[in-house]
């Protein structure tokens, strides 16, 4: 019998909490609830979680402190969960590296699909590595780039360059039609596989952060067209 999927589920309403439980008990997820932020950074150690359902606003040490410790030696999956919806909430918790954002209330059915989703793109390199070999590679390349979806790698000048999945996707989509504008809504579309309405911002966050991972090249770049998205320009 497969092992199931570990979820932490740090939340400080105790109901909340155990009603997300509830949900992904339901779906064979094994599920641990902690209610402070301080249980949180002790139980990604000690329970091992495959993702964590992150909240917040918690006692004494906040959810973003929470997610900050976690990203200083790991890659472990995190979606955020917020009762606020404010903009600021999402860029930060994103920029922090938050794997995704769920507001409150949210309905059973979208939680659980996000969970799920952003547990198969974390799981996307190890599937990569045990394919056949004699299966087509989705790559592209540019001067001094090499972009792989199957193993989820990213080359730039013959090193490595370490980024979430989600960030991979974008730039691999992107660099797949090289001088095509594409509109926030189109990305969000194309990348997110649920409705982002309203949360285009989380676009230029992961634009913005694929930008840091890249000195400036001569032949190409990620371009804003102002007013309309970006775009992957090649120059020949």
């Amino acid at each position: 019998m497969a092992q199931k999927q570990k979820i932490l589920i740090v939340d400080d309403d105790e109901n909340i909490a155990e009603l997300i439980g509830l949900y992904l008990t339901k779906e064979c997820f094994d599920t641990h609830i902690v209610n402070d932020g301080e249980s949180a950074i002790k139980a990604v150690s000690e329970y091992a979680p495959n993702l964590v359902l992150l909240d917040i606003m918690l006692p004494g040490i906040d959810g973003y402190e929470v997610l900050r410790e976690i990203r200083k030696d790991s890659k472990l999956p995190v979606i955020m969960l917020s009762a606020k919806g404010e903009t600021f909430d999402k860029v930060l918790g994103l920029e922090l590296g938050a794997d995704d954002y769920i507001m409150k209330p949210f309905d059973s059915k979208e939680m659980v699909a996000r969970v799920k989703a952003v547990l198969r793109r974390s799981i996307a390199p190890a599937v990569s590595e045990t394919s056949d070999d004699s299966l087509p590679k989705e790559c592209v390349t540019y001067p001094d780039l090499v972009i792989n979806q199957t193993d989820y790698s990213v080359t730039y000048k013959n090193k490595r360059i370490e980024m979430p999945p989600k960030e991979l996707e974008l730039l691999y989509f992107l660099a797949s039609h090289p001088n095509q504008v594409f509109t926030r809504e189109q990305l969000l579309d194309h990348i997110w596989s649920y409705d982002y309405i309203g949360d285009t911002r989380t676009v230029d966050v992961h634009i913005k952060r694929l930008r840091e991972k890249f000195e400036a090249h001569p032949s190409w770049e990620l371009k804003t067209v102002w007013g309309i998205g970006y775009k992957f320009e090649y120059r020949e």
